[in-house]
């Protein structure tokens, strides 16, 4: 297979590198990063696509679920497209996001799974060929662990910045208390109103991204 990897540490990235090419797979690209990953696969042109996007969930720039967020991107370009997502901890909204994709061809993975290197290359076959593959610990997590909430698409950063808002706090003084500058401290706000499900034409977006955190927050 033709594979894209996507993985911020560098000892790791090496390590699965070296895995993947020995199990007889091609690394056609490697990222660092969430935009870096987004940019390596449109770089390729459409006959050159990968077989299979393998991805961590927490990358840079911003250390949450940035590397899921550019694998959701991708397959919304492209639907069909195989991903495998790793994951070093148990991310409820970001294995449901991930695992309800109606096409199939995903699999959430945790790293450790990785050193059982018969199963991980099954697993990287099965998603390739349009199967779905859930670590056994993420599905017992999953059946135990409450429905998500609005609030979980928010980054940590940006729950931060909601609270300070429903604190009664402007823009400036949110610059001032996290110390962030005013353009991040909009870009947080904008996305909160996005990854709230709040569009532009919605009154009084900031008043309604209050009343869902206080309605939600836990």
């Amino acid at each position: 297979m033709r594979i894209l990897l996507a993985d911020d540490a560098t000892l790791l990235r090496e390590s699965l590198i070296m895995l993947i090419e020995r199990l007889g797979h091609e690394i056609v690209a490697t990222a660092e990063d969430a935009p870096g990953l987004l940019d390596r696969y449109g770089a390729l042109a459409a006959e050159e696509r990968p077989d299979l996007v393998v991805t961590d969930v927490r990358m840079p720039p911003g250390d949450g679920d940035d590397g899921l967020r550019a694998a959701l991107r991708i397959r919304a370009a492209n639907p069909r497209q195989p991903v495998l997502v790793l994951s070093q901890y148990l991310g409820d909204r970001s294995a449901r996001e991930l695992l309800t994709l109606p096409e199939g061809a995903v699999g959430y993975l945790l790293k450790e799974r990785v050193g059982r290197i018969a199963d991980f290359d099954r697993a990287m076959r099965s998603i390739a060929a349009g199967g779905t593959v859930i670590d056994p610990e993420v599905t017992r997590h999953l059946l135990h662990a409450p429905a998500p909430g609005p609030l979980d698409a928010l980054t940590a950063r940006e729950r931060e910045v909601l609270e300070l808002m429903a604190e009664g706090a402007a823009n400036h003084e949110i610059e001032e208390r996290l110390h962030l500058s005013p353009a991040t401290v909009r870009k947080h706000v904008g996305n909160i109103f996005t990854g709230l499900g709040l569009p532009p034409s919605e009154e009084n977006r900031r008043v309604r991204a209050i009343l869902l955190y206080l309605e939600h927050r836990r």
